[in-house]
């Protein structure tokens, strides 16, 4: 996730870090030679495009605005959905953490250890990387080999220890109750963001929309060439920078567990459960926190 502050005017002129903009360049730089093209042809060719009018561009503009508008928004609501159930994470491991105090030592290491190791296991999952590594540096791995869900199955380890827990009489049935709500807030967020990493937005969608937008800036330079010349390439690179600019941060936006400039910080926000599971566990040698490089947080 990239960390700046409110851009000032010589961001706004220079700024590359944490723009679009080494995204969009390739696309840029076939607008420009189109745009090239169109205005030599209008110089060496003059009135060949004068019954091509702008009005139709102006309208078309408008509505792929709207449409574009509209599909930045879904992509936005599913980053900050991601980003919720991240807190919502955060706070039912804190929550678990305190009402495990009451626990001998050795009870309190494995539930807060299942906890990092289950916030692992999830940030793993949802970026595609080695599940079961992860966990295993918290979690006994044995137990999870077989499972296709190891994640869930660590939720599933640490219900049935609390089970066993209060059958031996050293965990109470309400003081259990308590806890049991805390593992299924826990795979509610599994879901939850497992939800938002296998439902893309529809392919269909984000195809129409990168069509559109493709053949509305390739073909506006020849509605302006005859009229504006060279300065033709003003008005269409900064409309193409805006629609091509909008469309590939909708895509980063679409994914937020990924691994683009915008995503979520999940080794940030794993590194926090992890920080204050140890905490509670007493320990006083604290992984650091990870800190931004380059004002990006990953």
């Amino acid at each position: 996730m990239i960390l700046r502050s409110k851009p000032d005017f010589r961001d706004i002129l220079f700024a590359v870090n944490g723009s679009i903009l080494p995204r969009i360049l390739p696309q840029l730089a076939g607008i420009a030679v189109v745009t090239a093209v169109a205005v030599f042809a209008a110089d060496e060719h003059p009135g060949i495009f004068a019954k091509i009018s702008a009005i139709p561009f102006t309208l078309i503009g408008i509505a792929l605005s709207v449409f574009m508008s509209f599909r930045n928004s879904t992509c936005y609501a599913r980053w900050w959905d991601g980003r919720k159930f991240w807190g919502e994470l955060i706070i039912a491991c804190r929550s678990l953490a305190r009402q495990a105090s009451g626990l001998n030592a050795s009870h309190q290491r494995f539930l807060l250890h299942g906890l990092c190791g289950f916030t692992a296991g999830l940030a793993a999952r949802l970026r595609g990387s080695d599940e079961l590594a992860e966990i295993g540096k918290w979690f006994d791995p044995a137990a999870l080999a077989e499972s296709p869900n190891p994640t869930n199955t660590v939720l599933h380890e640490l219900g049935t220890y609390c089970i066993t827990l209060m059958h031996n009489g050293e965990l109470g049935a309400i003081h259990y109750s308590v806890i049991e709500g805390q593992l299924t807030a826990l795979s509610d967020v599994q879901g939850s963001c497992e939800r938002i990493a296998h439902t893309p937005v529809p392919f269909a969608y984000s195809l129409l929309l990168h069509r559109t937008a493709l053949v509305f800036c390739t073909t506006l330079p020849f509605a302006l060439a005859g009229s504006l010349a060279w300065w033709t390439l003003l008005p269409v690179l900064l409309v193409a920078y805006t629609f091509f600019g909008l469309d590939a941060l909708g895509h980063q936006l679409e994914d937020p567990f990924g691994s683009q400039p915008n995503a979520l910080p999940l080794n940030a926000l794993q590194r926090i459960v992890e920080r204050e599971m140890l905490s509670a566990l007493g320990s006083k040698d604290l992984p650091e926190p990870i800190q931004p490089k380059d004002n990006m947080l990953t």
